[in-house]
């Protein structure tokens, strides 16, 4: 395992980490400031780079109660970071997804600073895990006709 978690030994495309915040402070997952703000400074906290600023959406509390909330994204060239919160339960979703690794514990910390949660699941999927293998086949076989 490398300095920002990752664990494979062979090229991927992409990561993608998965953050479940619990039982997080009183008001977050309602405050449309903290979690554009969230959104708009997380990026750079990383080291990525934005495509457009963050695009943020209420719920519809009325017609539907239990998923009141909020929605939001920051397209990244990296690709994406997206949050959900759902007031009823107190409960925000973090996915950030990158076509290049980031500081996985990093990325965790800096949710638990905004919305501190009491339990944060963590998970951690490697994507693409063949995109590259046609350029590794084809370096192979150039080598082997020398």
């Amino acid at each position: 395992m490398d300095n920002t978690g990752h664990t494979s030994s062979n090229k991927v495309f992409g990561f993608e980490l998965l953050l479940d915040l619990y039982d997080c402070k009183p008001g977050a997952c309602d405050d449309l400031a903290l979690n554009y703000q969230f959104l708009d400074e997380i990026v750079g906290f990383l080291g990525m780079e934005k495509q457009s600023p963050p695009s943020i959406f209420r719920s519809d509390e009325t017609r539907f109660p239990d998923k009141a909330g909020l929605s939001g994204w920051v397209p990244l060239i990296e690709s994406s970071i997206v949050i959900h919160t759902l007031t009823p339960k107190n409960f925000i979703s973090v996915d950030i997804y990158c076509c290049r690794s980031f500081d996985l514990k990093k990325a965790e910390e800096f949710c638990a600073k905004f919305f501190a949660p009491r339990k944060i699941e963590v998970q951690y999927i490697e994507r693409g895990k063949s995109y590259y293998a046609d350029e590794a086949a084809a370096k192979v076989k150039e080598f082997a006709h020398r």
